[in-house]
Parts: C-alpha cells; sequence; structure tokens
C-alpha cells in the first residue's frame, strides 16, 4: 500500500468517526430490547410502562426470552416512536423502575 492510499484511508476514517449518528425520522415503528432481572412481574411492569409512552403499544407481540441461567429476562417489542422526548422518557421510566438493567 503506498503512502497516498495510506493517507486517504487515514482521511475517511476520520471524517466517518466525525460524522453525526444517522438521524431517526418520526414517526417511526422503534424496535425495543428491555432486559432485567427475571421476576414475577417484570414484563408486566414493562408493558405498562411502555403503554403510557405508547398508547397503541400491543403487548401481545412482545417476545420475552430467558437468560440461559434463568436469571434476567429480555423483553422485545416495536413501539411507535414520535419523537426523541418520547423515547428519552420511556428509557428512562424503564431504568428508574430499579428491574431493568439496559435498554436497547
Amino acid at each position: 500500500m503506498n503512502e497516498k492510499t495510506r493517507r486517504d484511508l487515514r482521511q475517511a476514517t476520520q471524517t466517518q468517526s466525525q460524522a453525526e449518528p444517522p438521524k431517526i425520522t418520526f414517526p417511526c415503528d422503534y424496535p425495543i430490547k428491555v432486559v432485567g432481572d427475571a421476576v414475577d412481574g417484570f414484563v408486566d411492569m414493562v408493558c405498562a410502562t411502555v403503554s403510557r409512552h405508547d398508547p397503541n403499544f400491543d403487548p401481545s407481540r412482545i417476545e420475552v426470552i430467558d437468560s440461559r441461567n434463568g436469571r434476567f429476562q429480555s423483553v422485545r417489542f416495536s413501539i411507535r416512536a414520535t419523537g426523541e422526548e418520547q423515547l428519552q422518557a420511556l428509557f428512562h421510566e424503564l431504568k428508574a423502575s430499579g428491574l431493568v438493567h439496559m435498554v436497547v
């Protein structure tokens, strides 16, 4: 690889790392995964919280997956996201529950 090619690759990498993350166009269907403790009521708490932020949320469409050792559960679903504020409020309320370890 010659010096010009190396320089071009470095510049391309720097430009990509400085670029803003992709913007989300709202409204949109937004997939979410919530990971938390596998305790009684965890899934119900997630569904109730999500319903407060998306009145059209359909809890029958969630997917619940237990961890290998059974200590954790992940709840996967999609909501109709209307804006960044809605997503931030939802993520904050889920994390504040004390049962949620991660929202992705």
